[in-house]
């Protein structure tokens, strides 16, 4: 792996899992040092993170790691709102039912995962990945894909905020679930509508989460998969 690779590999990986919370300076003579690799390949990692909206430069200060705010987290629900509507839609339009059904099955049986008693949220997360990438190769849309993949990022480090809310994974686990079972049906109008309530019911919880945090709360520092 390339040292630009692995640093920016490190350094996305600190940022979504909160080791690197929002306003830290990511000075290049720490940060090198830090990652064990030279400032022209810690410098490639930081530009393709500000590609990303994880990280920007602030005047006096150089790169840091971007905020997330009340406004922020809206408009990217916005633009979630339609891009996972589409594809949704184009899903169950061309989708294979047995992969979907299959899904939605494993949404069903996850409490164990979100709430047993040795419960799993890093598989739990792993199971939400499959079922965005399922999405993705049945929508066959390579501009869509590419426009959800910039959107991902920022919500794993939005999600981290509540993920070990054990009540609200569940209600989103059965909608994981009704989106799955939408999608197998090949019903267009079902699959939106069961998409636009769960991101409502998300950016509802992720919303109070973020005041909550603000008001003094930390996120729990337990590992998160991925987004």
């Amino acid at each position: 792996m390339r040292a630009s690779d692995r640093a920016y590999a490190a350094l996305k990986s600190d940022i979504v899992e909160w080791r690197l919370v929002p306003g830290t300076v990511l000075a290049e003579v720490e940060q090198s040092a830090r990652l064990g690799v030279s400032r022209t390949p810690l410098r490639e990692a930081l530009a393709r993170l500000g590609a990303e909206g994880l990280t920007a430069a602030q005047a006096g200060r150089g790169v840091v790691v971007t905020d997330i705010s009340l406004a922020k987290m809206t408009e990217l629900f916005d633009v979630r709102l339609a891009l996972d509507c589409k594809a949704a839609e184009l899903a169950a339009a061309h989708r294979n039912p047995h992969v979907f059904t299959a899904l939605a099955q494993r949404f069903e049986d996850a409490s164990s995962l979100i709430a047993g008693a040795d419960p799993d949220q890093r598989a739990y997360y792993a199971l939400v990945s499959e079922l965005d990438l399922a999405v993705d190769d049945a929508a066959d849309n390579q501009f869509l894909r590419q426009a959800q993949g910039q959107l991902r990022a920022q919500l794993v480090r939005i999600r981290r905020l509540a993920k070990d809310n054990s009540d609200r994974l569940l209600a989103s686990a059965a909608e994981h679930a009704q989106i799955a079972r939408s999608i197998a049906g090949g019903n267009t109008d079902l699959a939106i509508a069961a998409t636009k309530i769960h991101l409502h019911n998300s950016l509802a919880h992720l919303l109070a989460s973020k005041l909550s945090f603000d008001a003094g709360s930390t996120p729990s520092r337990k590992a998160h998969p991925n987004g």
